[in-house]
C-alpha cells in the first residue's frame, strides 16, 4: 500500500466551477521572490567606502591660498589647472578625493565657485590643491 497502487489508476479530478490555470500563471506561483526588497542595494551601499575630509594644515592652507591668488591673477590667460578636491557623498558621511583638469574661466566670489571652460563648477571650500600646467 506504500506505493500508492490503489489510487494510481483513478481519474484526475477536473473542477466544473473553475477554469484550469494556464502554465505561465502556474509557474509564477513557484518562482522565487525577493522577500527583502532593496536589501541587496542597502548591503552594497553600506559596503561602499568613503573617505573622511581631512583638515588642511597651516602650511597646506598657505600653499592653497598662494595658488588661488595666482589663479585669480592669471584668469585673463585662461590657465589649464589640475584641481584636487573633496567631493562629499550624497548618501552617507564622508566622500572621495577627486582630481579634475580643465581650463579656468572665472571665480564667482559671492557663491565661492570656480568656473571652467567645459562648464564644470567646483566649490572653493572643497578644493585641497591647485596645480598649474607648468607644475605637473
Amino acid at each position: 500500500m506504500d506505493d500508492f497502487s490503489d489510487i494510481m489508476d483513478l481519474p484526475h479530478h477536473v473542477s466544473v466551477k473553475r477554469h484550469p490555470m494556464n502554465l505561465a500563471a502556474r509557474a509564477a506561483q513557484f518562482s522565487p521572490f525577493a522577500a527583502l526588497t532593496g536589501f541587496d542595494e542597502e548591503i552594497g551601499e553600506s559596503a561602499r567606502l568613503t573617505s573622511v575630509c581631512e583638515a588642511l594644515s597651516e602650511d597646506d592652507l598657505d600653499g592653497l591660498n598662494a595658488a588661488f591668488q595666482r589663479l585669480l591673477e592669471s584668469a585673463e590667460e585662461k590657465p589649464a589647472v589640475t584641481i584636487i578636491y573633496f567631493q562629499p557623498d550624497a548618501r552617507k558621511s564622508g566622500g572621495a578625493y577627486l582630481t579634475y583638469t580643465g581650463v579656468f574661466r572665472h571665480y564667482d566670489a559671492g557663491e565661492g565657485i570656480l568656473h571652467f571652460a567645459d562648464r564644470r563648477t567646483l566649490r572653493m571650500q572643497n578644493v585641497r590643491c591647485i596645480l598649474f600646467g607648468d607644475e605637473e
